[in-house]
């Protein structure tokens, strides 16, 4: 298919916002212009829709934009003026963009979205209900404990005499390690809780994993295909993966391109990748994160629906390094929404009954 329109929906009411801008400039330079035209459509951070000529993090200098409901006939308006599209690309990172809320919106319309769907995305954003998925699925995951934000506090003792020292505070539904503290004393754990409540209503301890930080990139559906694994090597100035030392610091990690691993981890890191990418119900594409304890044990961390497409985002890298341009890659997910799509025409959506109303 050619000339199709494409809208690359970014920015968002999440603490990620930037790095869906970063990551959405980049989409927008490299889609292939010959077979799509592309349509940046910014999100504030009030949630407010705008068309953008290019992605900008000044976002509201766009047009204003409003959604027609009608799936026979789905479009976005600005004033008098229709705007139609027939793929959307969500680089939505986080909150409202990440955890199904804007796939259930553009499923309702009926219009192709690249990316895991609703089920998948709401699993996938909860590191809680995740973690307990996978775990029920006989895959590794590091001990944990959830904590709600009305549920009653537990002691530093009584959470360091069941995970040990240090463990991890994480807030429940955030990525990019926002909400996320390591505690090595009770010093750090009363402000390591509220710093991720700050963020959402349910956080988690997490056992701290002594090892390497792991990814994998998945694409693809029935069946899905995993890539080489590769390495975030983080400079010893950082206590874990933040961040600052994803997005702000520049000599904070060393990338490995397929990691330095051997056969038997590799082959394993991927058997798991695609293993937890089919139980989270996860579509199209993901980059699985992952720790190789120095024990030799291999743990699931957890999965991104949305992995960054940013200069030093690691998806694109591993599809690189595979033979997969940029360019490419991106065409090839398109491809892949556009196809599920059509899958969809197989359900029926209405039932022939006796039921009178």
């Amino acid at each position: 298919m050619s000339n199709l329109k494409v809208a690359i929906l970014y920015g968002g009411r999440s603490v990620e916002h930037g790095v869906s801008v970063n990551s959405a400039k980049n989409i927008f330079e490299f889609i292939d212009r010959k077979k799509f035209t592309p349509m940046p459509i910014g999100v504030t951070q009030k949630g407010k829709w705008y068309l953008t000529k290019s992605v900008s993090k000044n976002i509201q200098k766009g047009k204003p934009l409003s959604i027609q409901l009608d799936p026979k006939e789905p479009y976005l308006k600005n004033g008098s003026q229709k705007i139609t599209v027939d793929v959307v690309f969500t680089v939505l990172h986080g909150t409202d963009g990440e955890d199904g809320s804007i796939q259930g919106l553009l499923k309702s319309l009926d219009l192709p979205v690249v990316g895991t769907g609703v089920l998948g995305s709401s699993l996938s954003m909860n590191k809680i209900i995740a973690k307990r998925l996978l775990k029920q699925a006989g895959l590794p995951v590091a001990d944990f404990i959830p904590l709600g934000f009305n549920s009653p506090r537990p002691t530093f003792e009584e959470i360091k005499n069941k995970l040990g020292l240090p463990f991890m505070v994480k807030s429940a539904s955030l990525g990019s390690s926002v909400g996320v503290t390591k505690v090595k004393s009770k010093v750090d754990f009363a402000a390591a809780v509220e710093e991720s409540f700050r963020y959402d209503h349910e956080l988690l301890f997490e056992q701290y994993i002594k090892g390497r930080e792991i990814e994998c990139a998945i694409l693809g559906n029935a069946p899905p295909q995993a890539s080489l694994p590769g390495e975030i090597i983080i400079s010893k100035d950082y206590e874990f993966y933040t961040f600052d030392a994803k997005y702000v610091d520049g000599k904070a990690v060393t990338i490995d391109v397929p990691a330095k691993l051997p056969k038997d981890i590799v082959e394993k890191i991927r058997e798991l990748s695609i293993r937890a990418f089919e139980t989270l119900k996860c579509e199209d594409y993901a980059r699985v994160d992952l720790f190789y304890s120095d024990t030799g044990e291999i743990y699931l961390n957890e999965i991104n629906t949305i992995p960054g497409f940013t200069n030093s985002s690691m998806f694109p890298m591993m599809w690189k390094e595979r033979g997969i341009s940029f360019s490419d890659l991106i065409s090839q997910l398109i491809d892949l929404a556009i196809e599920r799509n059509k899958m969809n025409d197989r359900i029926q959506h209405n039932f022939a009954s006796s039921l009178k109303f």
